[in-house]
């Protein structure tokens, strides 16, 4: 009880610890307001035209695809158009017709539009008789929310394996993890002080991250903590092996820098691209593929792959928990060899 009390101190004195935990938070909460943004302005149509060159029905028939700006000079639009900000279109009279000016640096979208708009004007009267149809526009921060939360909360479920795994590589460069290996202390009692701290601090902030991000009926909330607590005891695992093989704290990074890309690109990999078969199944070697699929699967009110996937988290759990015991009890008896053996009869 006295070494969590240690850990437990040793985080809230640590600024970077607790900004760690509180990251996913929130970055969460600017998610959860990015989606009332109303981002459609973004794909409007920006036209710029000289005062008193178009006459007042053209001004009029391009404000039905987007505003129009009108310049009092040349340069002002010129200026206008070349500003690497906007993607304002220039639209000039030429003759019955119209010409356009673009600075090059725009979208393709906009490019494609300012190369239609001349064939579009000249068809503007048949085209005013054709019957227009205008369909809701999809919300773009909604269908990529549906990504982006679940690997927010990846991200503090991992949180716990960057605690622990600092927390050990700290204490083999002061010489405490020296003192560790010869208390009388079981490998599960070690592992009990070490994983607790990052274990707790990480399912702490993911089931906050949830809870702003996601609305779930209580069966679903205990689906959703099910998956929390066995990823981030998996996480907190993880960051115990990472202690262990690190040799310092650069190595040590970029051990985490790996974990951390692995437990990123591969769920979102695997939900981009839709993988299957065998390829499927080699990806649930990877803890935070289930923890994704569960809670994108939760999103979407599947219960049935949800339980599949915290199933899969607690072998996880159970598998990572036992070989890092036996790594353990291994290195111990070892040492304990070396002692017995250097120690006069």
């Amino acid at each position: 009880m006295k070494g969590l009390k240690y850990q437990m101190k040793s985080v809230l004195r640590d600024k970077f610890c607790l900004m760690t935990f509180l990251l996913p938070i929130l970055v969460a909460v600017a998610l959860h307001f990015m989606g009332s943004i109303d981002m459609s302005s973004l794909g409007e149509l920006h036209f710029g035209v000289l005062e008193n060159d178009l006459p007042p029905q053209t001004i009029t028939w391009l404000e039905r695809y987007g505003p129009v700006t009108a310049y009092e000079t040349q340069e002002e639009l010129t200026d206008a158009i070349n500003e690497p900000s906007t993607n304002v279109i220039g639209v000039k009279a030429d003759g019955d017709s119209l010409k356009t000016a673009i600075s090059g640096d725009e979208l393709d979208i906009f490019k494609q539009a300012a190369a239609t708009l001349l064939a579009l004007y000249k068809q503007r009267e048949a085209a005013g008789q054709t019957e227009i149809q205008t369909l809701e526009r999809p919300d773009i921060m909604e269908s990529l929310q549906g990504i982006f939360i679940p690997a927010v909360l990846i991200v503090a479920m991992f949180m716990g394996c960057t605690f622990n795994a600092m927390n050990i590589i700290s204490e083999k460069e002061d010489g405490v993890a020296f003192v560790n290996e010869i208390l009388p202390m079981t490998p599960s009692q070690y592992i009990l002080q070490k994983v607790v701290v990052g274990f707790l601090f990480g399912s702490l902030s993911s089931v906050v991250t949830a809870c702003i991000c996601f609305r779930l009926s209580l069966q679903n909330f205990g689906l959703m903590l099910a998956l929390i607590v066995l990823s981030s005891f998996v996480a907190a695992l993880l960051g115990l092996f990472i202690g262990k093989f690190s040799d310092g704290l650069m190595i040590g990074v970029v051990y985490i820098k790996i974990v951390m890309l692995l437990f990123l690109a591969v769920p979102l990999v695997c939900a981009l691209i839709g993988v299957s078969g065998p390829l499927a199944v080699v990806c649930y070697l990877v803890p935070s593929q289930p923890a994704f699929e569960g809670i994108m699967a939760l999103s979407a009110g599947s219960m049935s792959l949800a339980i599949k996937d915290a199933g899969i988290l607690a072998v996880h759990s159970a598998a990572w928990f036992i070989l890092y015991i036996m790594i353990s009890a291994h290195r111990k008896r070892q040492i304990i060899g070396k002692q017995n053996a250097v120690t006069p009869g």
